[in-house]
């Protein structure tokens, strides 16, 4: 029985690929080398991660394809419902990298709130003072409170560790959560919470209705001096409207890990605006994350294998 051939297109940990050779013919090949597409119409099964765009032009050249394989856990660039249209199954790695990025949220907190300074040469006594001045924190985190826009995975994780430092925790939310996972965050109408939010921190789905969520009406709710966490997902944010709310509240700030287009381009419109602080879409970027999302593989060959996988794509 020939084995079935499997295309890799982006990053895999090497335990994951070589439990997955000893079952299949694995090849691993960038979706932009010009050998690519040869590749393509032989795989019986892709694995892809954050940039390769799966939609119908890709899988008409694919005529064998059975599974997409996403080592991650977004998928707006795979096309699903095209997928199941054509009988190709689509799984994901849904909880492999929720430790990651909310470890992540609170690293940017610290940088926002709690600026650290390390010395390296000696200074003058008025120079030590004067720094103790300067980078006085103007509240504890204990003192403020935190608006959850989406309790999911990350949301109630976030959540969870908000509630350790003391904090205030609001989140809004399409779906009921019940009490015991909220880890005391408190439901509110989404004026609510950006009423009353220091900070609020974006964990919302990929679903097409959230596209720029984050838009000029929803600014128009936040507090002039509020600080904005984007670990989510690029598109639910209109750059253009953010860049104009925080050249006109200089108290406000914005800090990104997540874009549209990544990488963006010299036009992005956040760029050069002071208070916006862009990092190249380093939340999920652990040494476990990426072996947690690797492992998709799993599920990969049981749809091979003629199995139900244990997690399809919603």
């Amino acid at each position: 029985m020939a084995r079935p051939f499997v295309l890799q297109t982006e990053d895999l940990d090497p335990a994951a690929a070589a439990w997955l050779r000893e079952s299949c013919d694995l090849v691993a090949c960038h979706f932009t080398k010009p050998e690519f597409d040869e590749h393509l119409a032989k795989a019986e099964a892709i694995v892809v991660r954050t940039y390769t765009r799966v939609d119908g032009a890709f899988l008409d050249k694919a005529p064998k394809l059975r599974c997409v394989a996403r080592a991650g856990v977004a998928l707006e660039r795979i096309d699903v419902a095209e997928c199941r249209r054509r009988g190709i199954e689509v799984v994901h790695t849904p909880d492999a990298n929720s430790v990651a990025v909310s470890e992540y949220v609170f690293a940017l907190l610290h940088d926002a709130l709690r600026p650290r300074l390390f010395l390296d040469s000696h200074i003058s006594a008025q120079r030590w003072n004067e720094l103790r001045r300067e980078l006085e924190a103007p509240a504890q985190f204990s003192e403020l409170t935190m608006g959850i826009l989406g309790l999911g995975r990350v949301g109630r994780r976030v959540a969870k560790i908000a509630a350790g430092y003391g904090m205030e925790v609001l989140y809004h939310d399409l779906l009921r959560i019940s009490p015991e996972k909220r880890h005391g965050a408190i439901p509110a109408k989404l004026p609510e919470l950006m009423k009353r939010a220091d900070i609020v921190t974006v964990h919302i789905d990929n679903r097409p209705e959230n596209r720029h969520f984050v838009n000029e009406a929803f600014l128009a709710m936040a507090r002039p001096s509020v600080l904005l966490l984007n670990t989510a997902r690029g598109f639910v944010l209109d750059p253009a409207a953010l860049a104009a709310f925080l050249k006109a509240n200089p108290a406000a700030r914005a800090m990104l890990d997540v874009h549209d287009p990544e990488p963006f381009g010299a036009d992005y419109p956040l760029l050069g605006v002071p208070n916006a602080h862009l990092a190249p879409h380093l939340a999920a970027s652990t040494a476990a994350a990426h072996v947690n999302m690797s492992w998709v593989v799993k599920d990969l060959w049981r749809v091979l294998s003629g199995e139900k996988p244990k997690h399809p794509a919603p």
